[in-house]
């Protein structure tokens, strides 16, 4: 074997956005950074060589790695004086750091060497690389360069050509490095797929924290099926990932402090007087007085396991008086973020009609495209059909559709199911206990009362077997109170719809957003809705 002293070698180098091959005749540390220096004029910067581990490497060791592993070691030249890990966020892609890995001029065959990188530019050209070299690949840059976004089956295109392009690098396990540098390429690459809320914006395809994302799924899945064709079956093997999960600190079940500073709550004998008053009062405003003046009693009353499920015989007032669900809402968070869903919808319910389209065809899901657009010709089916609001609240429930509860998968339910979870309609000559016997088990929801879906009369809330008035005369403003009483009586979301009320309460509310879990779909479709 030919000593690496006396070898021409090229070095593929990456600095301030170029990349550059630079030739070094007799492959020793001296020559390469006085090469280094002068293809990228630095002159008068003290500069140190790593490994690809992040070890300093000095000259008297330098030979031995070349000759150890002459293909595939990578190089990192960094400046002393702006020294950073290669994907810290804090350092600006363009700081004095390159990377440099080596081949020699008469190795046969295909280059073994692994890329290394150095911030934003370089992840992004690692992606780029495998979809222009893979097949599939380039039908994956043509298809955002026409359209501006992916679909979603191009989406896991995407994903499945770079999970198999770094498994075979580097095994079923790629490093956390890797799928970082793959997550942080992506959403490089396709900006439109970048979540605008979350810390680095790419988390929905790579969260190296909790080990969620597409591509940890996607890996699970690869390995999952190698280990089956191998002829292991273990229960372990079988599991699904991510449904153990907690769900982050928030949500509508969290203990919090109240955002508006209250005065004069009462306690002891005065509370159990003023809520003895409001109980027989007639007058309006002196029920909402009193129910604000008993918050933080009521508040103590709801999360407490034990005594949580009277608090509609202790504050019966809900079941008669509209409004009082709105009011303990705002108390909770403030009148911004209360009235955040009212003005935002009509800018979002555009964009959430366009991507129920790129869905496929169904026809249910086609009626409530056409319903929410108002394009409904059918006269004789008008009582069957949801205003534009309703329409296009359901089709959000499309876009972020039911998951199997837990790991046993034959407990997901179909979208038709978990809209009943959100909205009923009831026709107004029937009564009304009727429905609730008949849905006990769903609740909260949505009672719609009328003539028609599209002409209705009164909205309720169904919680623990009872109705509650909305205040709400529109659809929309129904939906509203739905989520707000979530919150104000300290219910989980259900399951089949956490992933469509997530998405409502962290980028319509802007409640627990980044503490409150959500699932890649959730900051995929965010991305998606807001680019």
């Amino acid at each position: 074997m030919k000593s690496v002293r006396a070898l021409t070698m090229l070095f593929t180098v990456i600095y301030g956005g170029k990349k550059k091959l630079i030739k070094v005749d007799g492959a020793d540390y001296t020559s390469l950074m006085t090469q280094v220096r002068k293809k990228f004029s630095i002159s008068d910067k003290d500069l140190t060589l790593q490994n690809d581990t992040g070890v300093e490497v000095d000259e008297d060791v330098f030979t031995d790695l070349l000759e150890e592993r002459s293909h595939d070691i990578l190089w990192r030249v960094v400046d002393k004086d702006s020294e950073c890990s290669v994907l810290d966020s804090s350092c600006s892609s363009q700081t004095d750091t390159l990377s440099v890995s080596s081949e020699t001029d008469d190795s046969a065959g295909p280059s073994s060497k692994r890329p290394c990188f150095d911030g934003v530019f370089e992840a992004k050209q690692f992606v780029r690389d495998i979809l222009e070299e893979k097949a599939g690949g380039p039908a994956v840059l043509s298809e955002y360069k026409e359209h501006g976004k992916l679909t979603d089956s191009t989406r896991r295109h995407l994903v499945n050509i770079v999970v198999a392009h770094i498994t075979d690098k580097e095994g079923r396990v790629p490093s956390k490095e890797t799928k970082t540098r793959c997550a942080l390429g992506i959403v490089t690459l396709f900006p439109s797929m970048k979540d605008p809320y979350s810390r680095t914006g790419y988390e929905h395809f790579y969260d190296p924290k909790s080990n969620q994302g597409y591509i940890s799924w996607r890996l699970k899945t690869v390995s999952r099926q190698s280990k089956h064709h191998g002829g292991h079956h273990s229960k372990k093997d079988a599991r699904s990932s991510g449904t153990s999960d907690s769900e982050g600190s928030g949500g509508p079940t969290a203990h919090r402090e109240t955002c508006n500073h209250l005065e004069q709550q009462l306690e002891g004998d005065q509370c159990k007087e003023a809520i003895s008053f409001m109980n027989h009062c007639v007058e309006k405003d002196l029920i909402f007085e009193k129910m604000k003046a008993t918050f933080k009693h009521k508040q103590l009353l709801i999360h407490d396991a034990a005594k949580s499920n009277t608090v509609l015989s202790v504050f019966p007032r809900f079941l008669d008086t509209k409004g009082l669900i709105l009011q303990d809402f705002d108390i909770q968070f403030g009148t911004e973020t209360a009235s955040r869903l009212l003005e935002q919808w009509d800018s979002l319910k555009s964009k959430i009609i366009a991507e129920a389209r790129t869905l496929t065809s169904t026809l249910h899901l086609n009626s409530l495209l056409s319903d929410a657009q108002g394009n409904r010709q059918d006269e004789d089916s008008d009582w069957q059909v949801w205003d534009s609001d309703m329409s296009s609240i359901l089709l959000l429930a499309n876009l972020l559709p039911p998951s199997a509860g837990g790991r046993n998968k034959s407990t997901k339910i179909s979208i038709r199911e978990a809209m009943d979870h959100i909205v009923q309609f009831h026709k107004a000559c029937r009564s009304l206990t009727e429905h609730i016997n008949k849905t006990e088990g769903l609740q909260p929801h949505l009672l719609a009362v009328g003539s028609a879906k599209n002409i209705i009369h009164d909205f309720y809330i169904v919680l623990d077997g009872k109705l509650l008035p909305c205040q709400a005369k529109s659809s929309l403003a129904a939906f509203d109170e739905l989520f707000k009483a979530y919150f104000v009586f300290s219910v989980s979301y259900p399951h089949c719809l956490r992933a469509m009320y997530t998405f409502i309460q962290t980028t319509i509310y802007k409640i627990d957003l980044g503490t409150y879990r959500e699932t890649p779909r959730v900051k995929d479709l965010r991305a998606k809705l807001l680019n």
